[in-house]
């Protein structure tokens, strides 16, 4: 069954920690269910790869979750779900807000999505 939610904030911080992060949230506080998609601003080296961190990341729970991903909804990979705690491997959050914010969150997915290693990237990515 697909877990559903409406997600009313949408924010993307680029370079804060060598990061960038784009997140969604159903509320400011971040109560309730809350995304937040991450990659490091550099190549990954040796130490990264050795430990599977050469990919699009939600710090320190799931490395390379995410197989297919659009604009209203992501679909996990089943082997992540028990380290993310969620029942379902797919996901869907109608995101409400104004097109700018929405512009800007589907832009840093894409820069996200596709850090790392090539064969963790999602295979369809509709953005």
């Amino acid at each position: 069954m697909t877990i559903r939610f409406i997600a009313r904030v949408v924010g993307v911080e680029d370079g804060a920690d060598d990061c960038l992060s784009a997140g969604i949230a159903e509320t400011e506080d971040g109560d309730g269910m809350l995304f937040d998609f991450q990659c490091a601003l550099y190549e990954p080296d040796e130490q990264d790869i050795a430990l599977g961190w050469d990919t699009h990341a939600n710090q320190g729970t799931a490395y390379g979750a995410v197989n297919e991903l659009t604009l209203h909804g992501n679909v996990l990979d089943p082997d992540d779900l028990e380290a993310l705690g969620l029942p379902d491997p797919e996901i869907e959050a109608i995101i409400e807000a104004d097109d700018e914010a929405i512009e800007e969150f589907r832009n840093a997915l894409r820069r996200i999505l596709a850090y790392g290693r090539v064969h963790a990237r999602p295979s369809v990515v509709h953005l």
